[in-house]
């Protein structure tokens, strides 16, 4: 793994925008607009780095479906703050039945630098962002600058066939596909319009919709579009946990399909994908896993060890984005949880690697079952947030 300066491409902002990076910039707090996109650095991989990181993926990804099944079989929704009867009994009934709902892709965010194995910072199966860059602009970046090499990156056929292989497990009628207008970079609305895009090339009929028109009909007891037809089936790049709190959530619950036959408003991603997507995962993981050199060690009462040795990140169970992460080193004041703030995962702190004075995260993509590519974000600071910068990669 090396990091390589190189000239960015003349007018790369509308080459960018144009194959779907409609926020190429990003506004900080100075009110500066500089590069999302940054084109000025790559990274090269070789090839055995990369299939290493493949099968890494792959069994991280294992694990945490046997974290998922154990979280259900001893009913330990509470560790991952979820607490409502209801809730969990049919975020239980999606697991059992997962084998009838569709399910689509995750990200796992990784520390990783070349000289030892990759470690897992947190894994997120329900809303991944960031899909766009690493699926498009990066791959004909790739072409335009380097013909001949590779690149990890199968993104757009595996989802294609992701769609393709389980539309029989789909309602009938349209596929809707939702994002929040609060979005105001745009970021995912494109990031459902792409996905839509898949599930079109894979002969699905699909329809556009904001989370906020989603409509109840009070009569027929179901979810309707704005044409007043069923919404049966629908991906939304909306959390579970937020679509569990507002107001609509008893009608969520109502209604949700979950294979069988039953409910008549299927989710993608289903239910069970909050269990994943909970950073309380991290020290199930650990628990289930001690020692595995993929993970980091973590707990949920507390820092322990971590405390004196090594330091800890404390991280939000329900944060995105970076949000309220606190990094701590050895011996500093412990992080307390304040007054109504959502429980804590404490992780043994694993800095990440600095190159050429960026801190550096893999951001590597599961669709389906399988390691389907890369994309890499570069930050200022030891936290990942939204100020970030995505650099593409070769396989050289």
């Amino acid at each position: 793994m090396e990091r390589r300066t190189i000239e960015p491409r003349p007018n790369w902002q509308e080459t960018v925008e144009e194959q779907g990076l409609v926020y190429p910039l990003t506004r900080h707090p100075d009110g500066t607009f500089r590069p999302y996109w940054d084109e000025s650095a790559y990274y090269v991989f070789t090839l055995p780095e990369v299939e290493a990181l493949e099968e890494t993926v792959e069994e991280l990804h294992e694990l945490c479906l046997a974290a998922a099944e154990h979280i259900v079989a001893h009913d330990r929704f509470a560790d991952l703050g979820l607490t409502d009867a209801r809730q969990t009994e049919l975020i239980a009934e999606s697991w059992r039945r997962r084998a009838e709902l569709p399910s689509l892709y995750g990200r796992f965010d990784l520390r990783y630098d070349g000289a030892g194995p990759a470690k897992l910072l947190e894994y997120n199966a329900d809303t991944p962002t960031s899909l766009v860059e690493a699926a498009s602009p990066q791959w004909f970046w790739m072409e335009e600058r380097f013909p001949g090499a590779d690149q990890w990156n199968s993104l757009h056929e595996r989802l294609v066939d992701a769609w393709r292989r389980q539309a029989k497990l789909l309602p009938p009628g349209p596929v809707h596909f939702a994002h929040s207008v609060s979005d105001i970079l745009g970021e995912d609305l494109m990031t459902v319009a792409y996905l839509r895009e898949t599930a079109a090339q894979a002969g699905l009929d699909t329809e556009a919709i904001a989370v906020e028109d989603i409509g109840w009909d009070p009569l027929s007891r179901r979810f309707v579009d704005l044409r007043l037809r069923f919404v049966r089936s629908c991906f939304k790049l909306y959390p579970w946990e937020w679509l569990a709190r507002d107001r609509f959530a008893p009608h969520v619950q109502e209604t949700l399909d979950n294979g069988g036959g039953t409910g008549s408003t299927m989710w993608i991603e289903p239910a069970w994908k909050m269990l994943l997507s909970n950073k309380a995962l991290l020290a199930i993981l650990w628990e289930l896993f001690p020692g595995h050199p993929n993970l980091l060690p973590a707990h949920l009462d507390g820092p322990r060890e971590l405390a004196t040795a090594g330091g800890y990140a404390a991280k939000p169970l329900f944060g995105r984005e970076g949000a309220g992460v606190t990094l701590h080193e050895p011996g500093a004041p412990p992080r307390t949880r304040a007054e109504g703030e959502d429980p804590l995962c404490y992780q043994a702190l694993a800095p990440l690697p600095d190159f050429d004075g960026n801190k550096v995260v893999l951001g590597a993509w599961v669709v389906g079952d399988e390691a389907a590519g890369l994309g890499i974000r570069e930050s200022s600071g030891l936290v990942t947030d939204e100020y970030a910068r995505f650099l593409p990669h070769v396989i050289l």
